[in-house]
């Protein structure tokens, strides 16, 4: 009986030691995947940050654009460029169609 206490408890230990080296390797596995999880996280926050920030100066060019094409498309602007170019506004020639 002795023998059997002895051998039982050690493939119980050998079990008891597989079983800790098993554990210890999961919890570094995670810690190693949480820290490279966070390093990918970090950088996609910094070019999501980049990207809106690029949006945001390609907004205010456009919002410039806009009220440069309204400022050249003004009646005032139109008629200078029509008189530079020694053409006149001739009111006659405006026909007015009405749908019935």
């Amino acid at each position: 009986m002795k023998k059997n206490r002895k051998e039982n408890t050690i493939k119980l230990r050998k079990f008891e030691k597989k079983f800790t080296i098993l554990g210890a390797f999961v919890l570094v596995s995670i810690w190693v995947l949480s820290f490279f999880a966070k390093i990918s996280l970090s950088s996609i926050n910094v070019e999501v940050e980049r990207l809106s920030n690029e949006v945001t100066k390609q907004e205010k060019v456009n919002q410039s654009l806009v009220m440069k094409i309204n400022e050249l498309a003004s009646l005032e602007n139109i008629q200078e460029v029509a008189n530079n170019e020694g053409l006149a506004y001739n009111n006659n020639n405006i026909i007015i169609i009405k749908q019935q």
